[in-house]
């Protein structure tokens, strides 16, 4: 309780002041935790980072996250490999934080994670902005998402007894939100942390059109997951008008969201319009909306490290046709990737399947 309680202290701390005159990547605390796997204690060295990083506005901010690594030493020469890790959609509160799951052992992501440290990789999992810190979570946006799992890696290695080096190899993993924050990853380290030597980075299940994915979701089943986006967007964004322009349904369904983890959040409102919460007919198009989702549209930029992109062709949130779209600009830009489709695979059976297939492939460029 009382670790819980310094940890909560620290947060609060640094995400007030981020170390506006440090670099992204600083390691702003670190402090040794257990996580767990189901009921057991995992047997790995474990560490709760706070680190800075940059807001989707360029403005400094602080990110925490938990490094993982094998206890035992890496066997083969050069540095420990590490994977930066960026997990799919876990919610909006706090206590949706991959680092508060992994201590509670429940984090749904673990068989991957094992996956990564079983090889004896060390994984280093952001919690991205506004989760498990101060501030509403930046869901969705992607320009956020990228940079805090940059950052993580960067910090990650100046954790003092974690046995990382700055230079060893760093590959990116993600699917969905995750697929989402690894290829923004992609698309921005060349510029954003060009000395992170990053080797591969595998995304899945990417959306990375976030209007086409708002025009697939809108009226679905999961129309909660676009609550929660525009939530997200609005937090990252102040010129984006949204909590002007609820109704009395969209302020109650809003702060419902705001609080909400995975299933609560996609089954917020099922089968709604986004029409049915605001008082005009058509926010997504208004000029600042469009802005500011064109920063976040995928494709303009050639990742620099090779990426493997996969996608299930009957997924029901992200569509097919966004993924094969991505690719298609990527290759065009002169991109190094791997493409792989999984056949009458809906979204949760594409991480199921290709996940360990893409981890696999990071391997490779070890």
């Amino acid at each position: 309780m009382l670790r819980r309680l310094l940890v909560a202290v620290t947060l609060l701390f640094v995400a007030a002041a981020p170390a506006a005159h440090a670099d992204p990547g600083v390691l702003l605390s670190q402090q040794p935790t257990t996580v767990f796997v189901g009921p057991f204690p995992a047997p790995v060295k474990a560490w709760h980072l706070v680190y800075r990083s940059t807001s989707a506005t360029g403005e400094p901010n602080a990110v925490s996250g938990t490094l993982l690594v094998p206890p035992t030493p890496w066997p083969r020469g050069g540095p420990r490999p590490l994977i930066s890790y960026a997990v799919g959609t876990h919610g909006l509160g706090d206590q949706c934080a991959p680092s508060n799951l992994l201590a509670h052992g429940i984090e749904n992501e673990s068989a991957l994670l094992t996956q990564a440290l079983s090889q004896g990789w060390a994984v280093v999992v952001t919690d991205y902005e506004g989760l498990g810190t101060p501030g509403t979570h930046t869901y969705a946006v992607g320009q956020s998402e990228g940079r805090a799992v940059l950052d993580a890696a960067r910090a990650a290695s100046r954790v003092p007894g974690a046995g990382l080096s700055a230079s060893g190899p760093v590959g990116v993993f993600g699917y969905s939100q995750g697929g989402q924050a690894a290829a923004w990853a992609a698309e921005l380290q060349a510029t954003y942390a060009p000395s992170l030597n990053v080797v591969g980075v595998a995304a899945g299940g990417v959306p990375a059109d976030l209007n086409e994915v708002f025009r697939f979701n809108d009226g679905g089943a999961a129309f909660g997951l676009v609550l929660g986006a525009a939530t997200g967007f609005a937090a990252a964004y102040d010129d984006v008008p949204f909590e002007s322009i609820l109704n009395d349904r969209g302020r109650e369904a809003v702060a419902r969201v705001s609080q909400a983890c995975t299933v609560e959040l996609g089954a917020a409102a099922p089968f709604a319009h986004l029409r049915d919460f605001v008082t005009v007919p058509d926010p997504i198009h208004e000029p600042h909306w469009q802005a500011r989702l064109a920063e976040n549209y995928l494709g303009t930029t050639a990742p620099k490290p090779p990426v493997y992109l996969y996608h299930g062709t009957l997924d029901e949130l992200i569509p097919f046709s966004v993924g094969t779209a991505l690719r298609d600009r990527w290759k065009s830009l002169g991109a190094k990737v791997t493409w792989q489709e999984f056949p009458l695979l809906e979204h949760i059976a594409g991480v199921s399947v290709g996940g360990p297939a893409a981890m696999t492939w990071l391997g490779t460029k070890f």
